[in-house]
């Protein structure tokens, strides 16, 4: 296992970098956002590929991203996952999550064989400052690097026969794709999900976890940085990996002080009316250099944030209280995205 804070001397120029998303046609001013930020921070890559793998784009958006890309002097490859079955021939229940999610599990199947390096990144996402760094990062003998995700329960990571081995955030990938096709890792990870009935708590997510375990590198939080870094504590994230392995205090407050990729996990996200997310000004900035600019706010959320503000501010002297309540009221959060999911499908 390989982390940034030992790998000085190990980097691995590349001259192209090559990014990837998933999405459906909804959260298209989303990802366009995402990719605008890319392009706009990262001037000092010659080349950057951004491969799209879409779900009923329509066409005026695959135009819009076209335009966004043509802006750049950039290229946006468009690839259609088309049916999900295809790759899946078993039941599945993504519990919530909107099936695309499970294309990152077959990207090996869908991008083309000249990409041997990408950088996965969720439609949730902002850069703030140049990836050079984190594209050149060695991956050495591991498949792919993430960041960790130290609020994930003992029990989940136990359940995934992992407990000793910190949990990552699969919203930011660096993957070793050459490695993934030779030593045949997508169909791993699809074998393990099907050996747990398509059925687990973050299906993409617990997937890729529990079946590479020891072949995954540890990026530091500011290639993932969210929530959790201004709710908690350096010393409780700490804790909660049990001190098997967490980041130095160095390396943590770095990326609290710069970071790179901003993730809006959760339900706080910058375009829904009446959110505070402190980086929502970020998410703004791009969307204004995009053709979707003037996309408008999800309503009916502003309740939601009223209180959830009163929540926080309340719970922030108490950090360990936060995360039992936090930790007990997602499943109710989860059966509440999975009814919406169903209405969006049934309303086609």
């Amino acid at each position: 296992m390989i982390n940034l804070e030992n790998a000085e001397n190990q980097k691995n120029e590349v001259s192209e970098m090559n990014v990837l998303y998933t999405t459906n046609d909804i959260f298209c001013a989303k990802v366009g956002t995402g990719i605008c930020s890319i392009f706009e921070n990262n001037s000092d890559l010659a080349d950057i590929t951004v491969y799209i793998i879409g779900q009923e784009i329509s066409d005026s958006n695959q135009e819009r991203f076209q335009r966004l890309a043509d802006c750049y002097n950039r290229t946006i490859e468009l690839i259609d996952l088309g049916n999900l079955k295809h790759f899946f021939p078993f039941d599945f229940d993504t519990l919530g999550w909107n099936p695309v999610i499970l294309a990152r599990l077959v990207l090996d199947k869908l991008l083309p064989e000249s990409v041997e390096r990408i950088l996965y990144l969720d439609g949730d996402t902002v850069n703030l400052r140049s990836l050079k760094e984190l594209w050149e990062f060695p991956l050495g003998d591991s498949v792919l690097g993430g960041c960790i995700e130290a609020t994930v329960s003992q029990n989940r990571r136990e359940e995934l026969g992992m407990a000793d081995l910190p949990y990552i955030n699969s919203g930011v990938l660096l993957i070793n794709l050459d490695k993934w096709r030779r030593e045949h890792w997508g169909d791993t990870i699809i074998s393990y999900y099907r050996e747990h009935d398509g059925r687990l708590f973050a299906p993409d997510q617990d997937a890729i976890n529990g079946a590479l375990l020891d072949h995954i590198a540890y990026l530091p939080p500011k290639y993932n940085f969210y929530n959790i870094y201004w709710f908690y504590p350096y010393r409780f994230l700490k804790k909660r990996m049990n001190d098997t392995f967490y980041y130095s205090k160095e390396v943590f407050d770095e990326s609290l002080e710069h970071p790179a990729i901003i993730h809006y996990l959760g339900e706080e996200r910058p375009w829904r009316a009446g959110n505070h997310h402190r980086f929502k000004a970020d998410y703004q900035k791009y969307l204004n250099l995009t053709p979707w600019k003037g996309d408008a706010e999800e309503e009916g959320w502003k309740t939601y944030f009223f209180f959830w503000d009163i929540f926080n501010g309340i719970m922030r002297p108490f950090p360990a209280l936060r995360y039992r309540i936090i930790d007990h009221l997602i499943p109710a959060f989860m059966k509440w995205r999975k009814r919406q999911l169903q209405k969006e499908t049934n309303r086609k």
